[in-house]
């Protein structure tokens, strides 16, 4: 069977999308491994699918590389809002499901695309470092020299440790400097660091707050390029009104049949 697919990627985070306003795709684990992998199918990070639902723009349905669905996923959520607008989907304001819940989004100038996260109530300390959830779960380890990190064999042995390697975690490592934070994650289900997480960049700019109570513009560098990080602060482990903020770029469209075998 042919499938029509479409390449975005946000800051290097790239994605697989289809259009499944019908419901008729129905991928296996296997196809969508196939699908991501970057020798034998097309290559992502990710795959997504963008569903109808009544009440919403759309619904975000989102795989991982590894085949399995995955938590929410920051620049996914913003490429499938720059898919969206591209399907015909013409909205100043933009609601729709993901699996954490509702989001809503905006259009930038500069092909950015803003997108609401979720709120923040919680941050456990572990060993020096920080875990939260910002629509997927991550460890954030601020360090002196960000570039310096091997990324994949430090990630790996937190992510595989004994307290994660069942339900996994995303790892970040994090510089701070005089007027922007510099992110490089190791992210679960890739299994290698990514050029750009969404929730991961979201997590660590929580954590670099610079107005303890009030409002928070975080500028973030990621070995894909520029976002940044809007949001409220209330107390030490109160965050609200967070919006991640980047660009989101179509990159090719196409058609690919899938093997017989998968």
């Amino acid at each position: 069977m042919s499938y029509l697919f479409f390449k975005y990627q946000g800051t290097g985070n790239d994605f697989i999308i289809m259009d499944n306003r019908d419901g008729l795709i129905h991928l296996t684990t296997e196809q969508i491994t196939f699908l991501c992998d970057r020798r034998f199918g097309i290559g992502a990070d990710g795959l997504m699918l963008l569903n109808s639902l009544e009440g919403y723009d759309f619904a975000m349905k989102y795989y991982n590389a590894d085949g399995r669905e995955s938590s929410m996923c920051g620049n996914g959520g913003r490429c499938l809002t720059r898919f969206a607008y591209d399907r015909g989907i013409h909205k100043t304001l933009y609601h729709f499901m993901a699996i954490d819940g509702e989001h809503t989004a905006t259009l930038g100038e500069k092909d950015w695309i803003n997108l609401k996260m979720k709120d923040v109530t919680q941050v456990q300390n572990q060993h020096g470092d920080s875990l939260l959830d910002t629509g997927s779960p991550h460890y954030v380890k601020p360090v002196p020299d960000v570039w310096s990190v091997n990324v994949y064999e430090e990630g790996r042995k937190i992510r595989y440790s004994n307290e994660f390697a069942a339900n996994g975690i995303n790892v970040n490592f994090v510089e701070s400097t005089d007027n922007r934070i510099i992110v490089r994650t190791y992210e679960r289900g890739v299994e290698d660091e990514t050029y750009s997480c969404g929730t991961g960049v979201t997590a660590s700019a929580l954590l670099f707050a610079h107005n303890e109570n009030g409002f928070n513009h975080v500028d973030i560098q990621t070995k894909g390029g520029k976002l940044a990080v809007e949001f409220e602060k209330k107390g030490e482990q109160q965050f609200s009104n967070i919006w991640l903020c980047g660009p989101a770029t179509f990159v090719f469209s196409g058609e690919i049949d899938l093997p017989a075998n998968i």
